[in-house]
């Protein structure tokens, strides 16, 4: 297997000459500084787009989507039109393009791809624990950390106008995220690397935390039911017993079982996949998916960005009231990937595996990998685990500004696993130079994104795309 090496500041050289025990903190914060002279902080506050250069939204979109399933990408692009918030989601693809035009330190960490505050959320560890994390690694691959805090500023600007919000307090919202990634970053620095590592947010300690009485009982009760709920209660609600053999609902278009689902090839190529996806799990853990057996699959349309690709349910069972749903999805070449000077050069559900691995403070012990016979790659992972989606749309602007805070501590975790937080926090340092600078940005980057979400509907008024309008 390949392995990334992550660009360092010139600085490492000679500190990694050193014996590991005589190594400084004080180096490597320095090693930070020293990239201000590279990239000052309150350039991060620019954005300007050679307009030449810069490809047109809509075409990117309609290139990302050579090789989806063709009937289901006027849901995606329906999807995108509902609100600029919403084409945001769905548009990584743009935006990355847009970030690579901007000014950058060069210093890469294992990225997200395609941060934006709904991809954080609480879930269950194996050890049953409640943690806030980062939950969408489709596009992770190695960039520029300040890539992923400027998507995720941006993100909240544009979240907080779509409430309604004033545009100083979306901007301080954003300012809000950095300053707290910037503090995380500075406790972490102060830590031993395996206190850094083993570190984690508890998702009932964050709800405590919120000023907000009536948003923390929705909170806890929100939390209490997600608990509740287990396997079999998610078969009652997706799946029911048809002539004696448990079967996924059909709910078209977003949950359907394909014409092929019934010919003996295609459940062949199922088992085979399968049984790659088997071999990629740890020893112990094919020990346990070992006493399920797949009784039934279909397709399912989830989130924005990701659909038209090939996703899909597995219902398993061990045992009479013994499901278990995995879901399947697509990993194509990461939006990052043609932007940097990084290769992978093993599957892309490997790569979405490991990045997620490296990023997150836990991962689903059924997250693995496969190729299908077809040459389409796949990971999977559980369906649901105790799984909470922030209620971004009741949000008031003192709400967005204590989520935006868990987001900016998560994203320094997960980015501190494999970049240097001395590095990072000596380069912001302890000032607001640098969040104030990415706040401007994702200020400019509303305006942005508002002019592409009018493109996406101009293309859809001429017909260019079609688009499908779920609530019609």
């Amino acid at each position: 297997m390949t392995e990334h090496v992550f660009t360092r500041p010139q600085l490492d050289a000679a500190y990694l000459s050193k014996p590991a025990h005589m190594r400084r903190r004080k180096d490597r914060y320095e090693a930070g500084r020293a990239l201000r002279v590279k990239c000052p902080r309150d350039a991060h506050s620019e954005y300007k787009i050679n307009w030449r250069e810069r490809p047109e939204s809509v075409q990117l979109l309609i290139e990302s989507s050579v090789g989806r399933i063709e009937e289901l990408l006027p849901i995606r692009y329906g999807r995108m039109l509902a609100s600029p918030f919403a084409f945001f989601r769905g548009a990584a693809v743009v935006m990355t393009a847009d970030l690579a035009q901007t000014p950058s330190t060069g210093y890469a960490v294992q990225a997200c791809g395609d941060c934006h505050l709904m991809n954080f959320g609480a879930f269950a560890t194996p050890e049953r624990n409640i943690v806030f994390d980062i939950n969408d690694f489709d596009e992770t691959f190695p960039a520029p950390w300040e890539w992923d805090l400027k998507r995720l500023a941006a993100s909240f600007v544009i979240a907080s106008r779509h409430n309604g919000h004033k545009r100083g307090d979306s901007r301080t919202a954003a300012a809000r995220l950095v300053q707290s990634y910037r503090d995380k970053m500075h406790e972490l620095a102060e830590m031993s690397a395996l206190g850094a590592w083993y570190s984690f947010l508890d998702y009932e300690t964050l709800i405590e935390m919120g000023q907000d009485e009536t948003l923390k009982k929705r909170r806890k009760k929100v939390l209490n039911k997600a608990i509740s709920r287990d396997s079999m209660s998610e078969f009652v609600r997706m799946a029911h017993v048809l002539e004696g053999q448990p079967r996924i609902k059909d709910c078209p278009p977003l949950i359907f079982h394909r014409d092929e689902a019934t010919d003996p090839g295609h459940q062949d190529r199922i088992r085979t996949a399968l049984e790659r996806y088997r071999l990629s799990l740890p020893r112990e853990t094919r020990v346990l998916l070992d006493r399920y057996e797949l009784v039934d699959n279909a397709m399912k349309v989830v989130g924005v960005g990701s659909v038209g690709t090939y996703c899909a349910i597995g219902l398993f069972f061990a045992a009479e009231g013994d499901p278990l749903f995995l879901q399947v999805k697509e990993a194509r070449q990461s939006v990052i990937e043609p932007y940097v000077n990084y290769s992978w050069e093993q599957t892309h559900g490997e790569r979405v595996v490991f990045g997620q691995r490296l990023m997150q403070s836990a991962s689903d012990i059924f997250l693995g990998h496969c190729v299908s016979d077809l040459g389409k790659h796949f990971y999977v992972r559980q369906m649901r685990d105790v799984k909470v989606k922030p209620l971004v749309e009741i949000f008031t602007p003192q709400n967005m500004q204590g989520f935006a805070r868990s987001c900016g501590w998560a994203l320094a975790l997960a980015h501190a696993r494999s970049g240097d937080p001395a590095v990072i926090a000596g380069y912001i340092g302890k000032g607001d130079v640098f969040p104030d600078a990415v706040a401007q940005f994702a200020d400019a980057y509303y305006e942005q994104n508002l002019t592409d979400h009018a493109s996406l509907l101009g293309a859809i008024r001429d017909g260019v795309i079609d688009a499908y309008s779920e609530s019609e």
